[in-house]
């Protein structure tokens, strides 16, 4: 557990529309350890979704360092941050992002279709990861047939199906009720409990319990707890 596997140094965030210039993030200090389970809170518009943007190399830093599992990220170029992208992080958006006209095991198995496994393999790892999620009877349904509990769930399958490094979740009960929700935090506590790296971004005190750790974002700065 005292395995570093995310460090944050000094990250900054400027967005500049015209002459004018929004400091969203000013000089976010993060570790997070291998196998933590951390919630990110914080009002609207405090840089949530921002920090985990740059976590996941889907968004660069104004300034600052970011290290993922020893490798200094902010010094990669576009095609290598995708394949970390790729290699290393799972993505759990609210939204669920499904393709709608494919089955539940094709969604999942999308991850592996640029990294050379082959169909057959790749159907094998998709049907045990929705066994993982306890969606395997729902593998032939499209995503409109789902509930948006069963969705989400699909979304973490196909998360886990390259056996990230580490887990993002940003706002994943946003869309769901409270039932559902719980079901899904049940599942990451679950992965967490054997040994994923899970950072979930959340406006939800509820669903921040599910963490270990709490950290705050608050006028661009973070701080640990904080409720």
């Amino acid at each position: 557990m005292d395995e570093e596997i995310i460090k944050l140094v000094n990250i900054r965030k400027i967005y500049f529309l015209g002459k004018v210039s929004i400091e969203v993030l000013k000089g976010i200090d993060l570790t997070v350890k291998k196998g933590e389970f951390v919630a990110i809170m914080g009002p609207s518009g405090s840089g949530k979704s921002t920090l985990l943007n740059i976590i996941g190399c889907l968004d660069r830093p104004t300034e600052g360092r970011y290290i993922l599992e020893g490798v200094e990220v902010t010094e990669r170029d576009d095609r290598e941050l995708a394949e970390i992208r790729n290699r290393k992080i799972g993505f759990v958006f609210q939204s669920f992002n499904l393709l709608p006209r494919m089955p539940a095991w094709k969604n999942v198995e999308l991850p592996l279709i640029y990294t050379g496994v082959n169909a057959r393999e790749r159907k094998d790892l998709a049907m045990k990861m929705l066994e993982k999620v306890g969606l395997l009877e729902r593998a032939e349904h499209r995503p409109s047939e789902l509930s948006g509990g069963e969705q989400q769930r699909v979304a973490i399958a196909r998360a886990l199906i390259n056996t990230p490094s580490v887990i993002l979740a940003d706002e994943p009960t946003g869309n769901l009720d409270s039932r559902s929700g719980h079901e899904v935090m049940e599942i990451f506590k679950s992965l967490n409990k054997e040994g994923a790296t899970i950072i979930l971004v959340t406006h939800e005190r509820d669903v921040a319990k599910y963490a270990e750790r709490v950290v705050t974002i608050k006028d661009g700065i973070c701080q640990d707890g904080c409720f």
